[in-house]
């Protein structure tokens, strides 16, 4: 897990279960993207909840959640907002 402390003191990441992000202070946890098919069974990462593009179509939703992934650490994690 990467962990990204803004200038503000605030420390953003990508939720997982491999660290309780609660012993750092309290948590904010929010949606980052919605990995959906569609009705044809193809896979699509909408990052719209992060000012982000619609990924896809992948045949396989673990293809779409890596994408989902690798564009929320290449375009958001870093991106600090001042709260």
């Amino acid at each position: 897990m990467q962990l990204v402390i803004t200038p503000v003191g605030d420390v953003r990441c990508l939720y997982d279960e491999s660290l309780d992000l609660s012993s750092l202070g309290s948590v904010h946890v929010q949606r980052g993207s919605h990995v959906e098919p569609d009705q044809s069974g193809l896979w699509f990462a909408d990052l719209s909840p992060v000012e982000g593009p619609r990924l896809g179509p992948f045949n396989a939703r673990s293809t779409a959640l890596a994408a989902e992934q690798a564009w929320l650490e290449a375009h958001w994690l870093g991106r600090c907002v001042a709260s």
